[in-house]
């Protein structure tokens, strides 16, 4: 009886904590295992990168997403111009940059993960309020969900580059557009459509189109939640086995 009780209890307590992060609730303090993000100066002024969505018989949703190069060469200003979003139900719908290009295919899935250089992982969710803390390639986390259709918004964000070489580059990924259960609805990879981004303006502060902070090379996150359950398993089994 004794031994029903506490597995049981634990199990509980393993489920509860599995599941704190997705249903959304944020950490305060959470941040990368590389630290928090660097914000990028020196970026080449005058470039610009877009994804255009794609004519999709699955889906309704199009538009583009472009970044281009703040004035003063310190971050990128993004214009996100979209619409054709399924049931709102299915939202708020997400939006991210994906670690790798969309092939030649159109598959969404070959995109891997979020841009993650700082190794920061989606769980638990990004707080907007430290966007420094968040994943680079996460825009709904830093800057909104999607919330109407068509969707309009026009954001800074200083933790992304428009130069080749450092790993805050968004310019050779894709963006994703997901449900709020991360289902991927449709995707596009970002080509160059002005600039030159292998050279800088040299008017920026470090005028090298390079971070001010560490460049970590991207790493793959094995994701917090497995883990979280594993160790909580392994408390169950341990304590099972002392009482037997």
């Amino acid at each position: 009886m004794y031994l029903a009780v506490l597995v049981a209890t634990l199990t509980g307590f393993a489920v509860a904590n599995a599941a704190a992060p997705i249903d959304g609730y944020i950490v305060p303090g959470t941040t990368g295992q590389l630290g928090d993000a660097a914000i990028v100066q020196g970026n080449p002024v005058g470039v610009t990168y877009t994804a255009v969505l794609p004519d999709s018989p699955t889906t309704g949703i199009r538009g583009s997403i472009a970044g281009t190069t703040n004035a003063n060469g310190t971050g990128v200003n993004f214009n996100v111009n979209l619409s054709g979003f399924p049931d709102p139900s299915l939202g708020p719908f997400l939006y991210h940059i994906h670690d790798q290009p969309v092939p030649a295919n159109g598959n969404c899935t070959a995109t891997l993960a979020h841009q993650d250089p700082y190794i920061r992982g989606e769980m638990p969710p990004c707080d907007p309020t430290q966007p420094q803390t968040c994943q680079t390639g996460d825009l709904a986390g830093k800057h909104g969900n999607i919330t109407t259709s068509p969707f309009q918004i026009s954001f800074l964000d200083l933790y992304l580059s428009t130069v080749q070489g450092p790993a805050s580059f968004f310019g050779n990924r894709s963006i994703v557009i997901h449900t709020s259960n991360t289902t991927r609805l449709t995707c596009a990879n970002f080509t160059l459509t002005s600039g030159n981004s292998t050279s800088s303006n040299g008017t920026a502060p470090n005028g090298n189109g390079t971070v001010t902070g560490s460049n970590p090379v991207p790493s793959p996150f094995t994701g917090g939640a497995a883990a979280a359950i594993v160790s909580a398993g392994a408390i169950i089994a341990g304590f099972a086995a002392f009482l037997l």
